[in-house]
């Protein structure tokens, strides 16, 4: 809701001295959210005043119309003489009255006007139109043509009310009355304890039976219906300039005098009207459920095919407007013209059922300015008000005549009461507010309340939010100030922290970010669509998905059951936006349904659930690992002048799950696999030893080729997932400090020649257990293939690092040592020394 403050000053009396940061900071203490103060026509200086148009020049032999044109702009000039300026627009006149700015001027953006030669004329000066003047767009995309009332000269700063302040407040669904100026100025006037000037307290004629014939059929839908009629409306009347800019400043656009209004009084009370072209209605107006199948066309153009339960607007021909969200275009009214304009107009100001309007906007993805406000709650009391003000707005500016008949049909209802303690505020705050506080407060926001100990509230009919005890308590507290809250912090029992799963997560976390990714939070949502283009088969467990209700998107109706969906859609989004080097990581939950969950139980909220109710949620739930995941493109190591840099591989992403697992002090095993949506040949098992036994505990590898290609990602990208729940079972006590010792290392290197098909991990595994206690490291450093060793082969050379603990060893041991290791070896996988 964008509020202007020179509207609001209307309705309270605020000091002279308060600026729209002065108020917004007022509104937000009694919590509403307001976003922004936008100050309209900052930087703004005259002379900005009213012209004539005199004559008007057409100059030739340029690319695009141009007019030369003679205006009289008064004394503004120190002249009185014609001010000569160059136009190219071609929607004014002579004789139009038109706004110009003058030389010495400065328009908002720092546009300073001078006089300037062009097209072969000297201009002194600018016509101007909306957009430059920063009025936003007024749909004509021309200058600005004024009523003719106005005389040249006039200061058009103040006639266009130029400079202003507008709060845009962001209303929240349960505040539907503060998408008024009713209902801020009502909050405004409560933040600054002064009185309140309520624009519906207008004297409105009771109904009779001579208005015009109205039937309501679902009185559920439309609890109240009002309709007055207005005849002799001049065609040609025009919204004057102070609503047109109103308008304008609220965000609106203008259409014609009589949408206008409607639009006015709409966000002046809050109540959506609407106006029909009486020639255009043929018998009496209804209202009722669509017929399934009834076909409307609506104001916007579109023909729709209505559904059984939308609530509709009708005459004796069928449908003339979807109920609180759009007319029909058959009963639009007229463009202003006087031979062909609307003269007599009918306006409904009627009160929709909330649910009905929003289903009805949503099941025709039609959201209308009525709609916002009939889904988040309409005064059903102020329909009578606000067609008497549109009445009255229409008799001032367009010459009609209002028709004594008063339609006013009204479902019985009663006012709603709520019993409350008076301590109950108290209560719930923490802090001792009293009654007198308590019955002055609730009475600010319009409740009428009764009792001592016990209050009998009744509720204002622009409030449906209050309906117990505890939104009364709110009320009461925001007003007297969150701000003024005590905060009183639990002690924490001691020697409590987090737990060992909440510190592995965190250093895994922290050893992926020192490693040079960064963390991706992705939403957890997939559909079937990206697991196609994984190449999941149709037996992948990663497929049996577990579907939302009520999902975000129709697109992704379903929970993840792995993390690189989200993290390859983040991967190639930034790449989109030239960001072509990166290294992406996430840590979280993902959906694994075991096909064994039962039906979820419906908890008390009355008391606390049982042990056995709350486990028998639980086994409602799908599995929920936790995982991690990276992903590569582009380069890992830059160029510069210290190398050429490098392209990111597969053996990164290896790299990273040996960095997690690190963490957990834990060894990782990789062996070749084939498994999507990875590279055949470029793909890696990881495991790790659980309770004695080898246990996967996920993937690393390069992206299969054609995975890149349906995902639009980067070739050659590279991704790793781990599954952090087998890496926690893998861990086998606390994490051992490495011990330093203090005699020198011994490093014999090795180089074995094997079959190509031969693991590295096979080879490194012997050698580790062929050498003994006393290998301290051992590295692969080096990987070589060529004719010299053989086709079908392949050389793999080792760094071997020897150290003990109590003593320096000697060339004899640490060579005993390397030659156990190449015999164990060569006894597994047929490693032959090479060189041999």
């Amino acid at each position: 809701m964008r509020v202007p403050l020179s509207w609001l000053r209307e309705y309270v009396d605020l000091p002279a001295t308060e600026t729209g940061r002065d108020v917004q900071a007022k509104l937000v203490s009694v919590g509403l959210e307001v976003e922004t103060v936008e100050q309209t026509g900052a930087g703004l200086k005259g002379p900005l005043v009213v012209g004539q148009v005199l004559t008007i020049e057409e100059l030739e032999g340029f690319k695009k119309p141009i007019r030369f044109c003679t205006v009289d702009v008064g004394t503004a000039n120190g002249t009185g003489e014609p001010q000569e300026i160059v136009c190219g627009a071609r929607n004014f006149s002579v004789g139009d009255k038109v706004v110009v700015v003058l030389p010495g001027a400065v328009l908002p953006g720092d546009f300073a006007i001078a006089a300037r030669k062009t097209y072969g004329k000297t201009s002194h000066g600018m016509i101007c139109s909306t957009d430059e003047l920063g009025m936003g767009d007024d749909g004509t995309h021309g200058i600005i043509v004024l009523p003719p009332e106005y005389e040249p000269g006039t200061d058009a700063i103040e006639l266009l009310e130029l400079v202003d302040e507008v709060l845009d407040i962001a209303v929240t669904p349960d505040r539907g009355y503060c998408l008024s100026m009713r209902g801020v100025a009502r909050e405004t006037a409560i933040a600054y304890g002064l009185p309140l000037r309520d624009p519906a307290l207008l004297d409105v004629p009771p109904p009779n039976a001579h208005g015009y014939p109205v039937k309501v059929s679902d009185p559920f839908g439309c609890s109240n219906f009002t309709a007055r009629t207005v005849t002799g409306l001049r065609p040609e009347a025009r919204s004057p300039i102070w609503m047109q800019r109103r308008l304008q400043k609220a965000g609106m656009r203008t259409v014609s005098l009589a949408v206008d209004i409607t639009n006015y009084v709409m966000l002046e009370l809050g109540q959506p009207l609407h106006a029909y072209d009486r020639s255009r209605v043929t018998g009496t107006i209804g209202v009722r459920r669509a017929q399934q199948g009834e076909k409307l066309t609506t104001l916007d153009g579109a023909k729709r095919v209505l559904d059984s339960q939308d609530l509709v607007i009708t005459d004796d021909r069928g449908p003339i407007g979807l109920a609180g969200v759009m007319g029909g275009a058959d009963t639009e009214i007229a463009d202003h013209a006087e031979d062909t304009g609307t003269t007599e107009v009918v306006i409904e100001a009627a009160h929709f059922d909330a649910i009905a309007i929003a289903r009805t906007a949503r099941r025709h993805k039609l959201s209308s300015e009525a709609s916002k406000r009939f889904e988040r709650g309409v005064d059903p009391q102020a329909a009578a008000a606000a067609a008497q003000r549109t009445v009255d707005l229409l008799v001032l500016l367009a010459g009609g005549t209002a028709e004594a008949g008063v339609t006013e049909i009204t479902a019985p209802s009663a006012p709603r009461t709520i019993a409350m303690p008076a301590d109950h505020p108290d209560r719930v705050a923490g802090v001792a507010y009293g009654r007198e506080v308590v019955v002055r407060r609730l009475q600010q926001v319009g409740c009428d309340v009764y009792g001592q100990d016990e209050l009998i509230v009744t509720v204002p009919s622009w409030r449906p939010d209050l309906a117990e005890p505890n939104d009364l308590a709110e009320e009461v507290i925001r007003l007297e100030g969150y701000e003024n809250l005590p905060s009183t912090l639990p002690t924490p029992p001691s020697g409590r922290g987090l737990t060992d799963r909440q510190r592995l997560h965190r250093r895994i976390g922290r050893a992926l970010a020192g490693a040079g990714y960064v963390e991706a939070l992705n939403y957890p949502f997939i559909g079937d669509a990206v697991l196609d283009q994984l190449g999941l088969e149709k037996d992948d467990a990663r497929r049996r998905t577990v579907t939302l209700v009520n999902p975000l998107s129709d697109e992704e109706p379903a929970l993840r059951t792995t993390l690189l969906p989200g993290l390859l859609g983040a991967l190639r989004r930034n790449d989109g936006r030239g960001s072509h080097d990166l290294a992406l990581f996430e840590t979280g939950l993902v959906f694994r349904p075991t096909g064994e969950e039962t039906k979820a139980v419906r908890l008390p909220v009355d008391r606390r659930p049982t042990d056995e109710e709350i486990a028998g949620l639980d086994a409602a739930l799908p599995r929920q690992p936790r995982r991690a995941a990276v992903v590569l493109a582009g380069a890992r190591e830059q160029a510069g002048w210290w190398g050429k840099g490098r392209p990111a591989d597969w053996a990164d992403s290896v790299e990273a799950a040996r960095t997690i697992a690190r963490e957990a002090g834990v060894e990782v095993t990789v062996r070749a696999d084939r498994h999507a949506p990875w590279h055949p040949g470029r793909c890696a098992a990881l495991y790790v030893t659980v309770d004695g036994e080898e246990t996967l505990f996920g993937h690393a590898g390069e992206l299969h080729p054609r995975v890149v290609k349906e995902l639009h990602l980067p070739e050659r990208t590279c991704a790793m997932e781990v599954e952090i729940d087998v890496l926690e079972r893998a861990v086998d006590g606390a994490l051992q400090a490495p011990r330093i010792s203090t005699f020198p290392v011994a490093t014999q290197d090795v180089a074995l020649v094997v079959a190509a098909d031969v693991p590295s991990e096979a080879v490194e595994k012997a050698l580790r257990e062929g050498a003994g206690d006393l290998l301290e490291s051992l590295r692969l450093f080096d990987v070589f293939t060529g004719e010299q060793i053989g086709e079908g082969n392949k050389s793999l050379a080792y760094a071997l690092r020897f150290r003990a603990p109590d003593r320096t060893l000697t060339v004899e041991e640490a060579s005993a040592a390397r030659d156990s290791a190449v015999a164990l070896a060569a006894g597994r996988t047929g490693a032959v020394l090479r060189g041999a």
